[in-house]
């Protein structure tokens, strides 16, 4: 009796490439097609004095000559970017991990589809200056909210169904189960940014009724930790061989309690230990580029063998997500300091 194996003996490269132009296409329409002004009579209303604009919420809040909307505008700006980089990342790792899966199921094509049009919103978000939410990015951000739910399921089913279930050979190995809340996180930054935008002119930006600054550092908060979580357990399964890998599950976690008692403390404050701390966490995302690079060049071949060792890992897109966090960790203590909620 003999099991016959199918090896593919071609050249991945082109297969790279096609999937690289593809991503690149699927990005350029997303862009045109959010290119559209939104909102263009709501956008005309800032030039008009408050008092005689209609509330675009029902939130109960008495406008306030002394709020400049600009601050909002500018924290919007920083989350979106926050976003983008975050869609980056999850563009690039999902597009290289599940190459090397060969596609085998076709879902696996919609994290790299939702991530490109998450990182198209995030830019045309960059670029707007308006002070409304813009509702193809507002869809889209919750499409990418959407997809990392659907994806952390499929890969808790991916986990289960192996022999042995939840074992540790099987978490280490199987489908990693926390890396679609990255694209959750992606969407969650930049349907913060969205909220922030829209409101009412003179009232302070707020989240469902709370303020805003509030709201973007909790909610980062607990993106960094669960960040810190699925980075835990890849750098356990490779057995903390480098110090340095000790450093994005010691300096993050610090940054998210930092910027929690921030959240929850007294707004109009400089804080500058908390922005030096996530400052700090946002060049961790930057330099783990770097030591991964190196930990590719180390396996066989090096990086003249880089179109398999590029999918052997350590994943060099993956890092970056702990800068989008921390970018986002900023624009909430800019909300906190520029537009406080207490009297």
């Amino acid at each position: 009796m003999s099991n016959r194996v199918n090896v593919n003996t071609h050249d991945p490269t082109g297969g790279i490439f096609a999937a690289l132009a593809l991503l690149g296409g699927t990005a350029a329409v997303g862009a045109g097609l959010l290119a559209r002004r939104p909102h263009g009579d709501l956008a005309a209303l800032e030039s008009i004095p408050s008092r005689l604009v209609p509330a675009r919420r029902s939130f109960p809040f008495a406008p306030s000559p002394t709020v400049d909307r600009r601050h909002a505008v500018k924290a919007a700006r920083r989350l979106n970017r926050a976003a983008g980089l975050i869609a980056t990342s999850v563009l690039l790792d999902s597009a290289v991990e599940h190459y090397r899966g060969a596609f085998s199921n076709k879902a696996m094509y919609t994290p790299i589809v939702v991530s490109a049009l998450s990182l198209a919103a995030s830019l045309h978000g960059h670029r707007d200056r308006n002070t409304v939410a813009h509702r193809m990015r507002d869809g889209v951000y919750a499409l990418a909210g959407l997809t990392g739910v659907v994806g952390t399921g499929f890969h808790i089913y991916n986990v289960g169904k192996r022999v042995g279930g939840f074992s540790w050979q099987n978490l280490f190995y199987a489908a990693p189960l926390g890396a679609p809340a990255a694209i959750s996180l992606s969407g969650m930054v930049g349907f913060l940014a969205e909220r922030v935008r829209d409101n009412r002119p003179g009232t302070l930006p707020t989240v469902v009724g709370l303020p805003a600054g509030r709201v973007v550092g909790l909610l980062t908060s607990l993106g960094l930790l669960g960040t810190v979580g699925e980075v835990g357990l890849l750098h356990f399964r490779g057995a903390y061989h480098n110090p340095a890998m000790l450093v994005p599950v010691t300096l993050p976690p610090a940054a998210a309690a930092l910027l929690g008692a921030a959240s929850l403390g007294r707004a109009r404050q400089p804080r500058p230990f908390t922005r030096w701390w996530l400052r700090v966490t946002g060049l961790v995302g930057v330099l783990g580029v770097g030591f991964h690079a190196v930990g590719v060049a180390r396996n066989m071949g090096g990086w003249r063998n880089w179109t398999q060792n590029i999918q052997a890992g350590p994943p060099l897109p993956a890092p970056p997500a702990f800068t989008g966090l921390a970018l986002a960790g900023l624009a909430a203590l800019g909300l906190l300091q520029d537009q406080p909620d207490e009297r």
